[in-house]
């Protein structure tokens, strides 16, 4: 259990709380690139609690500034796009892509007002389908070198979903490897490569079982935690009745961030980004190591499951997540449908929009967990003792992290430790470019 301080320490993002200013010294998803397409790529942005405006300036840069003009307080969101950067529609006033007031038409000839206006403003890069905003202090740190950042644009497809929930319940259920055996267990056994989430249905190395069925009938792995150079790695066994030995690598990046693998051929990177406290988005990059993938054939599926222009699931609260309760007693445990993203969402949403963790009891299989909250607890006062916490890179720091290894895989009982690397350099020897571990 925590305290109710200790609990606001850790999910609490708004400017000047503890783990907000330790947010703000890394790159944030703010947007997909695809939603700045069209005549006029403008949209508002809620991030860290902040209300801001993204825009893409006739050169094709971005800007990413404060939502309200510190004049009258007027939207910026329906300012004129022109001049590289936004012209509020009410007086005039003029912001450049760094948030910095450069006209003020109304005022007197040779008036310097302008250049005594603070207006937040952020750098923006874009990194294979995703626009990154950096709102801390200093000069931004480098972007390490994931698989998801290095494939070349056409192997990597991005895309985003709305959660009712702070942050934290929402990054915790990816670093928890034990509630695949109940939440995405499947009654009833498909073929493995069909279907949404098949990450869960992949046909297991050297066994005549789906993935389905292995997680459903072996449901105590043994969950290894250990800290890395850029978070957690979790290692997740489960002995197959001395047949094998599955083991599922899966990740954690600090701050928010984990890498899970889908399939033998695909991972999957995902932000849980603070909205503010209370609202939160994953975004995801697909990393394909084989084929480039179909993005216009992505998006359309997950378009079936989520609503423009907030990214929304169709699936939610307000329509019970879609439960049966008939599908419930024969195909999935949840009753709400193959998706294991509902899933997901039903889990984080429903302990509320804080969850209370002072009614929390945690035990062995929530190492991940444990490990998790220590590190970003020290992570929190490393920052407010003025120093520099994980993963805030120069570029040869940058340059050292790679992968990483997220992997499926089944070796013997007695010498497991081996299978996960086999199979990740069978994964990275196929892939057209070049992707060291």
């Amino acid at each position: 259990m925590l305290t109710q301080e200790q609990n606001d320490l850790i999910t609490r993002i708004g400017k000047g709380t503890p783990c907000g200013e330790l947010m703000r010294h890394y790159w944030q998803p703010a947007a997909l690139v695809d939603e700045l397409e069209g005549e006029r790529p403008v949209r508002p942005v809620k991030l860290l609690g902040e209300h801001l405006v993204l825009f893409k300036d006739e050169r094709g840069d971005y800007g990413l500034i404060g939502r309200q003009c510190p004049h009258r307080g007027a939207d910026l969101c329906y300012g004129r796009l022109e001049d590289g950067g936004l012209r509020c529609p009410f007086h005039g006033w003029h912001f450049d892509k760094t948030g910095a007031c450069v006209e003020q038409p109304a005022e007197p000839e040779g008036s310097t007002f302008h250049s005594k206006i603070e207006h937040p403003g952020y750098p923006c890069v874009e990194k294979n389908g995703i626009i990154f905003a950096y709102m801390g202090p200093g000069e931004p740190p480098a972007f390490p070198n994931l698989d998801c950042f290095v494939a070349p644009s056409s192997h990597v497809f991005a895309f985003k979903g709305f959660m009712e929930c702070n942050w934290l319940q929402a990054l915790e259920v990816g670093i928890d490897p034990a509630h695949a055996s109940f939440l995405h267990r499947y009654l009833e056994d498909e073929d493995p490569s069909d279907g949404y989430g098949k990450q869960f249905r992949d046909q297991a190395v050297d066994l005549d079982m789906p993935m389905t069925q292995l997680l459903r009938e072996y449901t105590k792995p043994d969950i290894k935690a250990d800290e890395t150079d850029f978070g957690v790695r979790l290692t997740a066994l489960r002995n197959l009745d001395n047949q094998g030995m599955h083991v599922r690598i899966t990740n954690h990046i600090f701050p928010h961030g984990i890498v899970i693998p889908m399939s033998n051929e695909m991972t999957i990177t995902q932000w849980h980004v603070p909205v503010d406290d209370e609202h939160c988005y994953w975004y995801a990059m697909f990393t394909s190591f084989a084929e480039p993938v179909n993005k216009p054939l992505m998006r359309e599926q997950r378009l079936e499951l989520y609503e423009l222009p907030d990214y929304k699931p169709r699936l939610n609260k307000r329509n019970d997540y879609g439960y049966n309760a008939n599908e419930q007693a024969t195909q999935t445990y949840t009753g709400m449908g193959m998706d294991i993203n509902v899933h997901d969402q039903w889990a984080v949403e429903s302990p509320g929009p804080i969850q209370d963790r002072t009614n929390e009891h945690l035990g062995r299989s929530d190492v991940g967990i444990i490990t998790y909250r220590r590190l970003l607890r020290r992570s929190i006062k490393a920052v407010q003792d003025g120093e520099r916490p994980i993963m805030v890179l120069s570029d040869q720091e940058a340059s050292d992290i790679k992968g990483p290894m997220a992997v499926d895989a089944v070796g013997s009982v007695d010498s497991w430790e081996s299978a996960a690397p086999k199979r990740d350099q069978e994964r990275r020897d196929k892939a057209p470019w070049d992707c060291p571990l």
